[in-house]
């Protein structure tokens, strides 16, 4: 096995280059415009109703100011993907088509020495090459049939990347083994299983669907089974594996991620033929599980699509089978659909045909109308529960309404559940308005009780800490191709609050941290005047060791290209702290000043000078004070000499009048 060399410096630092954040992170939720050049979205790292997540492509950077997750580019995919630094830096490199190089052992090939993600992802996209060629052989002919069944044309099969598995005990793992790759990745990944005579595929005889992530790799597979005499389930997908976690993700949002943002919508299906069908139908937002019910981990992936925020822009909507176990699918959804701030809505066939099967028998413009017929879920429940009964007469109006009451009590929002028990009191025929609210609101309050006993059991409340933040990997998860390269990225615990033993509402300390945000992200303003100011200058702690940091990296006057700037101080952080409040200040905008933001500058930095010469004249004339003139007269001297100069340039300072704020 060849030792994994260090990728070198100007590589890594070519990979940030050409590696656009925006573009990366925008691979994972919705970014939009947030003034000044920079954009914001929902956090992926924590769950959040508004978004806090800043993007600051002009400097490379992003900062989360809700839990304080921050980094570059490198930084992001490390912990998005729970990758190594190395790791993080080949997959962009690949990305971007750049050949990394190898301070130790030269170059090499990935499949060698990259780590295990790597190696997996690159399995798979051999193995959806594999998949597609089988298909358009003879032996794929099955495969064709039934695709041709249902609508679909090989063009259409050639855009979503479906293949067939031949029915062969080892026609995978001879490819794959014959493309350099190992059995123990090959099995790892799910494409073959251990048996008595080594690895053996997986999936036989078999339509195959890649399933890829948001930033469109191959991290698995949905098989249909074609033949009578397959014993296995009608849909097989690959087994949970360090790439495939079914219960985060989402068949199709590869290809719908972009319409999502777009249109503001999100339409969840049941299987991979309805999303083929309602993409091809006019429908391109249509996603779909893999293998699962619709969950937690799910809606978080939607809501970073949709930038889901409390302003009820976006639409989520169901389609499910109009048979009773699509209206039982249905109405689990309505568990979920208060983790939404989007509104939802239900969209079912009346005649149980799903988008594929609509679109056979009626056409594309019939898969648009069932999405375009969408009822709120909220009033869907509802109708779903008087439905059981017969409103014909008093008993069943009654019974109805005891059925149906406690799902409105259920909705959080107290204008949406009144209104929706006055439309149950109109749908029920009862005609007594306030008879019905009195049962809602009592049913509510039932909840609410039972609710408030719960929450006494002392669950902490409150965000998250950031999840994956990678702080307790070698080099303190550094975002640069020395310490940290080897290091392996872990979950983070949730960071408790430091408490600063400085006053942040200080407005000396304010001052000092509107410098260093100066400093960091238009250097050139500041210029030879701020590397002249020392590190003691500084009273906050925090402030100072950045300070130091701009220091250590040659001072403003040093900074050249802003993003490799800002790459070269997160580099020369001595420890996380420093690094995440660089990044913080990299991300922060500058307070908005009525002056030019060369006089703005000026004005900061005369308050820092100002000050300081302040804190050196006190000092002198304490040792004044102590020395006798006469005895101590050549010292004395020496040390008034420097107050008069320490005078003069206070009084310099202050008749520019820069130190007004």
């Amino acid at each position: 096995m060849v030792v994994a060399g260090r990728i070198r410096n100007e590589d890594i630092a070519l990979v940030r280059e050409r590696s656009s954040i925006a573009d990366v992170i925008g691979e994972y939720l919705q970014l939009r415009s947030a003034g000044g050049g920079n954009l914001k979205g929902l956090c992926p790292f924590h769950d959040e109703k508004s978004p806090s997540f800043n993007v600051t492509p002009s400097r490379g950077l992003y900062f989360c100011f809700g839990c304080e997750a921050g980094g570059d580019v490198i930084k992001f995919v490390q912990e998005i993907e729970h990758l190594t630094f190395t790791e993080s830096v080949e997959r962009l490199a690949a990305q971007a088509g750049i050949q990394l190089r190898y301070e130790e052992g030269g170059g090499r090939g990935p499949r060698q020495d990259s780590g295990q993600r790597a190696r997996l992802v690159e399995a798979h996209r051999a193995a959806a090459e594999y998949y597609a060629e089988q298909l358009a052989s003879a032996a794929g002919a099955p495969g064709r049939a039934f695709l041709s069944e249902r609508g679909f044309e090989a063009a259409d099969a050639e855009h979503f990347g479906v293949g067939f598995a031949p029915r062969e005990w080892e026609g995978l793992v001879r490819h794959l083994r014959g493309r350099g790759f190992a059995d123990r990745d090959i099995v790892a990944g799910g494409l073959a299983k251990e048996g008595r005579r080594g690895p053996m595929d997986r999936f036989r005889g078999r339509l195959m669907w890649p399933i890829r992530d948001l930033s469109g790799d191959v991290i698995g597979f949905g098989a249909r089974r074609l033949f009578e005499d397959d014993d296995g389930p009608k849909y097989l997908n690959t087994p949970e594996s360090p790439l495939f976690h079914k219960s985060s993700v989402l068949y199709g949002a590869d290809l719908a991620k972009k319409e999502i943002a777009r249109r503001r919508q999100a339409v969840v299906v049941e299987g991979y033929t309805d999303v083929m069908a309602c993409h091809l139908a006019g429908v391109p937002t249509a996603i779909a599980t893999c293998g699962t019910a619709f969950g937690d981990e799910h809606i978080k992936v939607l809501r970073r699509l949709l930038m889901d925020q409390d302003e009820f822009r976006g639409e989520v909507i169901f389609t499910f089978d109009g048979d009773a176990a699509g209206r039982k699918a249905a109405l689990r959804a309505f568990d979920d659909e208060q983790k939404f701030v989007s509104q939802t809505f239900v969209a079912v066939q009346p005649d149980g045909l799903d988008p594929c099967d609509l679109r056979i028998r009626h056409g594309d413009a019939a898969v648009r109308d069932l999405v375009a017929s969408r009822l709120p879920l909220f009033e869907f429940a509802v109708r779903s529960a008087i439905e059981q009964h017969d409103l014909d007469t008093v008993e069943g109006r009654l019974s109805a309404l005891d059925a149906a009451a406690p799902v409105v009590a259920a909705i959080k929002d107290r204008s949406r559940r009144h209104m929706y028990a006055v439309n149950l009191d109109r749908w029920l025929g009862i005609m007594d308005e306030q008879f019905v609210l009195r049962r809602v609101r009592e049913l509510a309050n039932r909840a609410h009780g039972r609710a408030q006993a719960g929450n006494g059991r002392g669950r902490p409340g409150g965000d998250r800490g950031q999840n994956g933040n990678g702080r307790g990997q070698d080099g303190g998860g550094r975002a640069n191709g020395s310490a940290a390269e080897n290091g392996r990225n872990g979950d983070a615990e949730a960071r408790a609050p430091r408490r600063p033993a400085f006053d942040p509402s200080d407005p000396e300390v304010q001052r000092e941290r509107e410098l260093l945000k100066l400093a960091v992200q238009r250097p050139a303003l500041l210029g030879p005047a701020f590397d002249e100011v020392p590190v003691e200058a500084f009273i906050a702690p925090p402030h100072a060791a950045v300070r130091a940091v701009l220091a250590e990296a040659g001072g403003v006057t040093a900074a050249g290209n802003v993003a490799e700037w800002v790459a070269l101080l997160l580099e020369r952080a001595p420890n996380d702290q420093v690094r995440d409040l660089v990044t913080k200040l990299g991300v922060e905008p500058v307070r908005s000043a009525q002056e030019s933001d060369d006089r703005y500058a000026a004005e900061l930095l005369a308050r820092i000078q100002e000050r300081q010469l302040t804190r050196m004249i006190a000092s002198v004339k304490s040792k004044l004070g102590r020395l006798n003139p006469v005895e101590a007269a050549e010292e004395y001297n020496r040390l008034f000499g420097d107050l008069v100069a320490l005078e003069q340039q206070r009084r310099v300072l202050r008749e520019r009048g820069l130190g007004s704020q």
